[in-house]
């Protein structure tokens, strides 16, 4: 179905070759995402890029902390069109009015600085933006990691909620040249295959191995052209969970289509690569071969076909629950029991997002449910249009009906069961969903206090046939029905009538509703000349992702309370972390006052003149893992760190770039180890990193550390940032972004 191809490439009049009379460097400007990423670039220079992006949005986890933090920092009015949608904490259900206080913050905000506000429930974040703010060759920036808008010819770009805050400030988002993948796509999908098969597919194939991370997938070929705008949007959204850093995909009248649909006609071009472009590597999908796939607990990438796993269930779900009990000592995890007589059992369907909630998705999961029943038994479906436009169109053609008549429930625009705030299952249960992700949690589960369920990843289309089996796990393509084609016909008076549309009208007499949970980012330090972390933290697995370093759910409902989100950090995989940082925080706040901790003249009498040390060595909480920060892109994971006394990551290697960003733009330093060293240390031993100021100052990418361990022992160890640009370099010297930005206006 995919297969991969290391080494460079080009395209030649829209065919596949190894050599080419063109140079690469040439060749590489042909490509779709050198031309969108120049036009949007500042720097006069290829190779290190500064961009200026065309729009951007946020949604209600994120748009407070971003406007608080560019306010602190002098913003006047938003200079682009900035969308603030409330899709992730829609349900105020806990917290008392916090969260609908969060939102009369937003709309105060959209009035004040010229912004557009999108109400709780009409849409979710990146439908509202594919149908209001995509054009072709244009680059939209969201404090979202899925923000992916390639399918519609617009470079989507997911980052930490800081580096929203320098677009809002006329700076820019800097990066070097990425290197490009040609994705080549031929073939057609058969009937029952869907989006997320593709996609769960491509993530199977391309994240363990790290194939595209960092990159931009450029979507090409004959096969593009045999797949709707839903079903290509579908693949895009989902290229996140790759680890590539964006997307881009040639256009054609199916995009012009599109764009027509939605009033927006203008905002369309043709994009295709120049007669010969090159790319660095190549994946090849064969749309033909496609099967149906499903993604088990506990990551996207962990794809096989339906049929495979149907056919190896008891197998394949003892290892899962393998991994949970590593994982999840707490809790309990049976998923062998959902194999009955051969055939596995689910316990609940969710189709939802900007993945799953499309009008083709949701309208092909009516047709095979038409006149048939999701039953009476444990298994139910809930079905979220990603807007209200796509829930009007749906009941227009009667699709909604025939979903009622079968049993699902239909809900509002909503991305709860994205991230564990809607429709969680049993304790125990197994929920097959089209959303974007199925990491721990994610689906509403608390494993350390011995509740856990799992989610697996499936198309709308097999969930409707799991659904007509009464639960029992089947794919698409074993089912006989119809499919429904309808020309979408998008209603605006939905967004006109509700949407408050700011851009370009700012009213500064307008007063900021500041709810009693808003809260001001607390006072942070710059770096000193030395750096004693304490580790907090440490954590082995292969990957870490953001849900653990900070958990979704019902804890983003503190999001605007910095000191009361961070006490939910990492309390689902390292219970012990907020008391271990706490404790640390509160010797260095001595520190700062002048006192001598004994904890601290004991650690440093190790390493030298412990007086002497004491007042130029700043002491922290750090957290070690293996690979932290795949995921979301909500910069709480590392602000809550921060606001909590950390001053250090230290790891083989970050996940993702937004997660290495967020730690910087707080003022986390971004240790990595050499690949291959042991890192045999546990939590509460030290890592001192003598002149730490003046070895960033200078650039210098390698740090001598020492290590004292609980024995009292010393070991050497080799730490190193790499790669700061000069504006990172100021950020970490001056603790963090809201500081760097403090220091500019005080100039």
């Amino acid at each position: 179905m995919i297969t991969l191809h290391k080494g460079g490439v080009y395209l030649v009049d829209g065919a596949p070759v190894e050599s080419c009379e063109v140079s690469a460097d040439e060749a590489r400007r042909q490509t779709i995402a050198y031309s969108v990423l120049s036009a949007h670039n500042t720097s006069g220079d290829d190779a290190k890029l500064k961009i200026k992006f065309d729009a951007m949005v946020s949604h209600d986890i994120t748009y407070v902390g971003i406007i608080q933090t560019a306010r602190a920092s002098g913003l006047k009015e938003f200079p682009l069109p900035y969308a603030m949608t409330n899709c992730h904490n829609s349900l105020c259900a806990v917290g008392g009015t916090i969260n609908e206080d969060d939102h009369v913050f937003g709309l105060s905000a959209a009035k004040k600085f010229g912004g557009i506000y999108v109400p709780a429930n009409q849409s979710v974040i990146h439908s509202y933006a594919r149908e209001a703010l995509v054009k072709c060759g244009g680059m939209i920036l969201g404090s979202d990691s899925h923000t992916r808008y390639g399918a519609l010819g617009t470079m989507g770009v997911g980052e930490g909620g800081p580096e929203l805050v320098k677009q809002l400030l006329k700076n820019t988002w800097d990066v070097n040249l990425p290197e490009v993948v040609l994705v080549y796509l031929t073939g057609t999908p058969r009937r029952g295959i869907g989006p997320h098969d593709v996609a769960i597919a491509l993530v199977g194939a391309t994240f363990a191995n790290g194939f595209v991370k960092n990159k931009v997938l450029e979507f090409v070929g004959p096969g593009v052209k045999n797949l709707p705008i839903d079903f290509r949007n579908g693949i895009d959204v989902m290229t996140t969970e790759t680890t590539c850093l964006s997307s881009i995909w040639e256009t054609d009248d199916i995009v012009r289509a599109s764009y027509a649909a939605h009033g927006r006609e203008e905002f369309y071009k043709e994009l295709k690569p120049g007669r010969t472009a090159y790319y660095d590597s190549m994946i090849t999908i064969d749309l033909d071969k496609m099967e149906s796939m499903i993604a088990l607990p506990f990551h996207p990438s962990n794809a096989y076909t339906i049929h495979e796993f149907n056919l190896h269930a008891k197998e394949i779900l003892a290892g899962v629950e393998e991994e949970a009990r590593k994982k999840f000592p707490k809790a309990v995890f049976n998923l062998q029991d959902k194999v009955k007589d051969g055939k596995v059992y689910a316990s609940q369907g969710v189709i939802a997002g900007c993945s799953g909630g499309t009008f083709d998705n949701i309208n092909e999961a009516a047709a095979i449910l038409k006149d048939g029943s999701t039953g009476n038994d444990y298994f139910s479906l809930s079905v979220y249009p990603t807007s209200v436009p796509v829930s009007l169109e749906l009941t227009k053609t009667g699709a909604t009906a025939e979903l009622l008549k079968a049993g699902a429930i239909i809900k509002p625009s909503f991305c709860g069961p994205c991230f564990g705030a809607g429709d969680v299952p049993a304790n125990n249960g197994l929920s097959i969903r089209h959303t974007t992700r199925n990491f721990p949690n994610r689906e509403g589960s608390k494993p350390g206090e011995g509740q856990i369920a799992g989610v697996a990843l499936m198309d709308s289309r097999s969930i409707a046939a799991t659904a007509l089996n009464g639960g029992v796990i089947t794919a698409a393509t074993d089912i006989d029905y119809e499919v429904p084609v309808h020309d979408y016909s998008f209603e605006s008076t939905v967004y006109e009538h509700r949407v408050y549309n700011g851009y370009g009208n700012p009213k500064p007499e307008t007063e900021l509703i500041l709810g009693p949970n808003i809260t001001d980012w607390p006072e942070m330090d710059a770096l000193a000349d030395n750096l004693l972390v304490k580790l907090a933290a440490v954590i082995h697995d292969p990957v870490t992702t953001t849900d653990e370093l900070i958990p979704s759910g019902e804890t983003s409902s503190y999001r605007s309370n910095p000191l009361r989100l961070a006490e939910f950090a990492l309390s689902r995989r390292v219970p012990d972390y907020v008391g271990n940082s706490k404790a640390i925080n509160e010797t260095e706040n001595k520190r700062r006052k002048g006192e001598t901790p004994e904890e601290l003249i004991n650690v440093l009498g190790k390493l030298g003149d412990a007086s002497a040390l004491l007042s130029r060595t700043q002491f922290g909480s750090c957290v070690f893992a293996n690979k932290p920060g795949d995921g979301s892109a909500r910069e709480q994971a590392a602000s809550c760190q921060k606001v909590l006394g950390g001053f250090a990551n230290i790891c083989y290697e970050f996940a993702t770039k937004r997660y290495r960003s967020n730690c910087i733009n707080w003022g986390i330093l971004p240790f990595t180890i050499a690949e291959g060293t042991e890192f045999p240390y546990e939590t509460g031993d030290y890592v001192f990193v003598p002149d730490i100021r003046k070895r960033i100052e200078a650039g210098i990418e390698e740090f001598p550390a020492k290590v004292v361990k609980a024995d009292g022992s010393i070991d050497d160890i080799t730490l190193y940032v790499k790669g700061l640009t000069a504006d990172e370099k100021e950020i970490i010297l001056d603790g963090c972004l809201i500081n760097y930005y403090a220091a500019q206006m005080d100039k």
